[in-house]
């Protein structure tokens, strides 16, 4: 495993864990309430993670170089990573099948 990978690792559980205490901590809270929190606070890090550089011509930054193309590329992450969780599909989804 390289750094790059530790370093998701780390980020994604210690993400889970912070929505966890949070939780544990407050029986009332809303899970909601909390995850939205934690997304506002995980867009505001990789908005700032892909800010381009002063270089306007810079070619390793093309792909982030304008709002638009950032908000393409976090949507391209977006539906990666929702499509490989454990959570995806849940069996009271409206279109889940029944045997």
């Amino acid at each position: 495993m390289n750094d790059s990978d530790t370093h998701f690792d780390e980020a994604f559980a210690r993400t889970i864990h912070v929505g966890n205490s949070i939780t544990d901590q407050n029986e009332h809270a809303d899970l909601w309430d909390v995850a939205d929190g934690i997304l506002a606070g995980a867009l505001q890090f990789w908005l700032y993670s892909r800010q381009p550089c002063e270089d306007k011509q810079c070619d390793d930054c093309s792909p982030v170089a304008t709002a638009e193309t950032r908000m393409a590329q976090l949507r391209r992450a977006i539906e990666q990573f929702s499509s490989q969780s454990d959570y995806f599909h849940s069996p009271h989804d409206r279109n889940a099948g029944r045997a």
